[in-house]
């Protein structure tokens, strides 16, 4: 049921109770209209592809839907904490888990590829790829038989293994128990790699990957050429040739708090996130590419300044005194204000308000017996401080 029971009136879903069709776009997390207007035909075009059977037309809005899904997805919520301005959340995710059987973001990330890589100047088929794997914790929701402990960096969670173009654009990835070796894990990208794309040809990995067998699998099986590229220099930060790229993919999916940690029962349902962040990823990227805005300079160039503020009640100027540099009392009894004093005595002060301008009343209960918590049985010193903190005190 939504807050807003006046708009009912004026709802077009024909689902009761849902505003989904005249919401408007209010979380960081929705997809801008330039955005939405990329991702839908590519979406509409892959449904109309997958369905199955013709039936009923969805009652909820597509793009709610899909708002639905990147705010779960940004935000790291849990299906039930879905807003109410949504369609309803079991509907949401009723969405999400049909169509991930069926492969739509999978094919959406194809898609957007194929697009991206022409828009950057290359071929829509990739003939490289760059590999690595990431370690992530679980949560108490995901069941032992599919998560595993990891001996080298001491985490039970789950390992994603991702394969990725020369643009950083995912390619094909596989969600196992954190136990299972780098290795282990690229034989089961090599059969999924090897059923989908047919123009790859070589493959760069760390030293993890390293060894005659594994190279003899990936040669044989996807027909693609494996290149270990080792660190120079192992104890000092560098850029490592080809394989910054897939460390940059693995920065953009950390920004999706769903995926800082693997809360999924099923490792499908992990690399289902996995390709709906990737839809969004790639929609930003296509949708700004296609308006002419102009990339974000990250670094570089010149850093804008604050604006000076002024000083706040402490005594100092604006402008004139630096951190550090202590109060002025000459400055203090020209504004009016009494600076606070150095030792035993700090002269009248409001317990709750601070310092007070001079030559002011402070409003206080006259005596002890009017305030509104009884202290007389604390002892005589705290009934001596309330009594002076609470009586009407004037400043000089």
């Amino acid at each position: 049921m939504p807050v807003y029971l006046a708009a009912l009136q004026n709802a077009t879903c024909r689902s009761e109770g849902c505003l989904c069709h005249d919401r408007a776009a209010c979380y960081p997390s929705d997809l801008a209209d330039d955005e939405w207007g990329v991702l839908e035909p590519q979406a509409r075009e892959v449904m109309r592809d997958l369905v199955r059977v013709q039936g009923r037309p969805m009652d909820h809005d597509l793009r709610a839907m899909c708002d639905a899904v990147a705010y779960v997805v940004r935000n790291g919520i849990e299906w039930r904490a879905v807003p109410v301005d949504f369609p309803p959340w079991d509907s949401v995710y009723a969405f999400y888990e049909r169509w991930n059987k069926r492969g739509l973001p999978q094919q959406i990330v194809t898609r957007l590829r194929e697009r991206l890589r022409e828009r950057q100047g290359r071929k829509k088929e990739p003939t490289a790829c760059v590999i690595d794997s990431q370690i992530v914790k679980c949560a108490d929701t995901v069941p032992a038989a599919t998560s595993g402990y990891h001996g080298g960096k001491k985490i039970k969670g789950r390992g994603r293994h991702l394969v990725v173009d020369c643009e950083g654009w995912l390619l094909a990835l596989v969600v196992v128990a954190a136990s299972v070796s780098d290795k282990a894990g690229a034989k089961l990208l090599a059969g999924r790699l090897a059923s989908m794309f047919t123009t790859l040809e070589l493959m760069w990995a760390d030293a993890c990957y390293g060894g005659n067998p594994l190279c003899e699998f990936m040669k044989a099986t996807a027909g693609i050429t494996l290149e270990i590229v080792k660190r120079t220099s192992p104890h000092s930060f560098q850029v490592i040739r080809r394989r910054w790229v897939v460390e940059r993919t693995f920065g953009w999916l950390m920004r999706y708090r769903r995926l800082a940690r693997d809360y999924e029962r099923r490792p499908e349902h992990h690399e289902a996130m996995i390709y709906w962040a990737t839809v969004f990823i790639m929609t930003k990227r296509l949708a700004r590419y296609e308006t002419g805005q102009p990339l974000a300079m990250r670094w570089g160039g010149e850093r804008p300044r604050p604006a000076q503020q002024a000083a706040l009640s402490t005594g100092s100027e604006a402008g004139t005194q630096g951190a550090g540099q202590g109060h002025d009392p000459r400055v203090a009894e020209t504004q009016g204000w009494s600076p606070p004093a150095i030792g035993r005595d700090r002269g009248q002060r409001d317990p709750l308000k601070g310092w007070a301008r001079k030559d002011t009343v402070l409003p206080g209960p006259l005596s002890i017996e009017h305030a509104p918590v009884d202290v007389t049985g604390f002892g005589l010193q705290f009934a001596e401080v309330a009594q002076a903190a609470l009586a009407p005190q004037v400043i000089r």
